[in-house]
This record gives C-alpha cells, sequence and structure tokens, in this order.
C-alpha cells in the first residue's frame, strides 16, 4: 500500500493494493480497528461538512494502511446509513476533497519531498482514460517548463463530464471547437477530473449489505456507527424551507437561540450542535452569506461553510434534527409553553412567526 493509494482511494491501483492485502473488512469491524473510526469519520464530515479530510484537530497523521482502508469502510458505512442525499454528498466530497488535492499535486515541483504520494496529470488521465483524449495546448514560449494554459479534450468526454448546469460558459455553443476537440483551460480541466471522480466514487452506491450471513454480521456490528449518523442527519427527506419576508430570531426556539448565544460567544460548537445551528438557518431561509449576520463574526466562517453543505441547490439538503434528536444530544433546552405543542424546531419558528403576524395584523385592524 502506497501513500499515494491513501490519497487517492478511488483509483484503480489503490482498489487493487486492499485486494492483495487480504484484508477482511469484517475483521477490521469486528476488532474496532483505527480504520473503522476513520471510515465513520470519512462519512460523517462528508455529510456534514462536505470534506472527507481528517479532522484538523487530529495530533498525528493516520497510517497509510488505516486511511486506506477507511475508504471502503466508508462506502459500507454510507450504503447502510440509508438517508436520502447521502450518497451524492457523500460523493462530492470525495471528489471536493480530491480536487483540492490534485490542485496541490499539479503544482508541485519534481523535487518535491512528498512526491511518492502526490499524482500528476497524466496519472489523472491515465485513470480515466482520458490520456487519448486530452492534448496540452503548445506555450508559446518553448523554452518555458510552465505547465500549460490551455487543453484540448475531445468533444465526448468534454459532453461526458461537464454539466450546462454549471453556467453558460460550458455551452459547447460557447467554447472554442477545433477538430473534434473542445478548448479548455487548466482550470477547467480540472473541474472536469473533479467530476470524473464523483461519478467513480458514487458508482455503485448504495449496496446491499444485509441479505447474507457475513453481510449481516457486518451490518450490525455497525449499527451503532450507523445509528448515530441517522440521528445526527435526522432527515426523512428534503427540508422543507419555511420562507418568510424576514427572518426575525426572536421566533427562533429556545434551543436554537441557546446554540446562537454559544456561537456568538466564539465557541466551537461540537458537530452535532454545529450541523443543528447551520441546518435550521437554512432551513429558515437563510443563505449562506447571511449567517454570518446572525452568528457574528468570531464563527461565522466555520458556520458558512457548513451552510453552504445543506443549502446546495440540488435539492438534496438535509432537514435540521427534531425535537427528539436535540433531547438525545442535550441540545434541547430552555424549553417554554411553546415546546410542548410541537415536535420539530421548524414547527416552532413557523408557528411562531405566525403568530406574530396574526397579532400584528389583528393590531392593525384596531
Amino acid at each position: 500500500m502506497r501513500p499515494l493509494h491513501a490519497r487517492y482511494p478511488f483509483f484503480a491501483a489503490a482498489r487493487e493494493a486492499v485486494e492483495s492485502a487480504d484484508v477482511a473488512i469484517a475483521t477490521l469491524v469486528a476488532e474496532d480497528a483505527p480504520a473503522v473510526e476513520r471510515g465513520v469519520e470519512r462519512v460523517e464530515r462528508a455529510l456534514m461538512e462536505g470534506t472527507v479530510e481528517p479532522d484538523p484537530g487530529e495530533a498525528y497523521p493516520r497510517e497509510t494502511k488505516t486511511e486506506l482502508l477507511s475508504y471502503p469502510i466508508s462506502r459500507i458505512i454510507v450504503s447502510l446509513v440509508e438517508t436520502p442525499a447521502a450518497v451524492d454528498k457523500y460523493a462530492r466530497a470525495e471528489a471536493d476533497t480530491s480536487y483540492e488535492r490534485m490542485l496541490a499535486d499539479f503544482d508541485a515541483g519534481d523535487d518535491d519531498v512528498h512526491g511518492e504520494a502526490r499524482a500528476s496529470l497524466d496519472d489523472f488521465l491515465r485513470e480515466f482514460d482520458l490520456d487519448g483524449a486530452v492534448r496540452a495546448e503548445s506555450n508559446r514560449n518553448r523554452n518555458s517548463r510552465r505547465a500549460p494554459d490551455n487543453y484540448w479534450v475531445d468533444v465526448g468526454p468534454y459532453l461526458t463530464y461537464s454539466d450546462t448546469d454549471w453556467g453558460a460558459d460550458w455551452r459547447l455553443v460557447n467554447r472554442s471547437l477545433a477538430d473534434g476537440a473542445v478548448r479548455v483551460t487548466r482550470e477547467e480541466l480540472s473541474e472536469l477530473l473533479r467530476e470524473a471522480v464523483r461519478r467513480r466514487v458514487a458508482e455503485g452506491l448504495p449496496f446491499a449489505v444485509r441479505g447474507s450471513d457475513a453481510g449481516d454480521r457486518l451490518a450490525d456490528a455497525l449499527k451503532p456507527h450507523v445509528e448515530r449518523l441517522r440521528n445526527l442527519l435526522s432527515d426523512r427527506g428534503a427540508v422543507n424551507v419555511v420562507y418568510v419576508d424576514a427572518v426575525d430570531p426572536d421566533h427562533f426556539p429556545p434551543c436554537v437561540e441557546a446554540l446562537l448565544a454559544r456561537a456568538r460567544e466564539g465557541e466551537s460548537l461540537p458537530n452535532e450542535a454545529a450541523f443543528a445551528l447551520a441546518a435550521f438557518l437554512v432551513g429558515v431561509g437563510l443563505d449562506p452569506d447571511e449567517v454570518g449576520g446572525v452568528v457574528g463574526d468570531e464563527t461565522a466562517e466555520a458556520l458558512q461553510k457548513r451552510a453552504t453543505v445543506l443549502a446546495d441547490s440540488s435539492g438534496s439538503q438535509y432537514a435540521p434534527p427534531t425535537c427528539e434528536t436535540m433531547q438525545a444530544y442535550d441540545l434541547c433546552v430552555n424549553r417554554d409553553d411553546r415546546c410542548d405543542t410541537i415536535k420539530h424546531p421548524m414547527n416552532y419558528f413557523e408557528t411562531a412567526t405566525n403568530d406574530a403576524d396574526a397579532d400584528a395584523a389583528d393590531e392593525a385592524a384596531d
């Protein structure tokens, strides 16, 4: 197992390394090996933060074997979670993390001391059978060692991996086209590769884990981790955003008010609390860039990033946790009379807003 495999576990060579190592995933799970903990973290950070990078607060790096084996374990876990949009968000997080890594790798020099762990552009092109479909545009200065600024991509692969939803610039009619190839910038080529990664990661997910004795035992062993993720996400479908003319924090439920107070004081909220707060703010209709105006500057950046992951345009954002889940994580505090009539923080906000509007209308009528 090479460091490169751990860095890009979706590479075919990485999969072959796992198979040749003859490591039984069931045994790792039964022994609660470090790869299991990392696999759980991989899924949790993917679903809630849009990245699969290890927690930056860790005091030590993961071993190559642990990091690589966490990938197949994470695929099992995300299949067992069975939450709508989990596969999409997981695949996007793996692709986005890979994208950041590939940009760093492509910019690394030949004398990079970490070269063994890095992949070149040619490595990626070969990996996705694009080496014959992508050609660099020659630099005008033939003596320049700088990477080409532009490339030509055959129309077929370009149409396969590009998406017109990315903007008008990606539409074929707006591109330079010659000899059956499309001209792209270096950055755009990396975007196409990110999409190739996303599709490979998503391929085959979710898959059936249960259905055999071995699969049932594996699912049972992972059940505590899976249940925790399910409860944390507390999702039974896409969030129904409550659209109002203006978001009034005075109508927030007590539990959210308490989380806001902690955020405004600069506290680094634990995952469960940060997810609940960001999901609620998205659910009441705030854009990610509006989050800072509500929580204050101290924790705005972290919550904005989390809100961006939750509030994507695909309709796959997660609903905020229910009252039951908030209670399970000791986040249900300062209950009031309205809390006894609702089962979800979003219901609290909606009824409080409607009651306030009705009172205002009555006052205006008088």
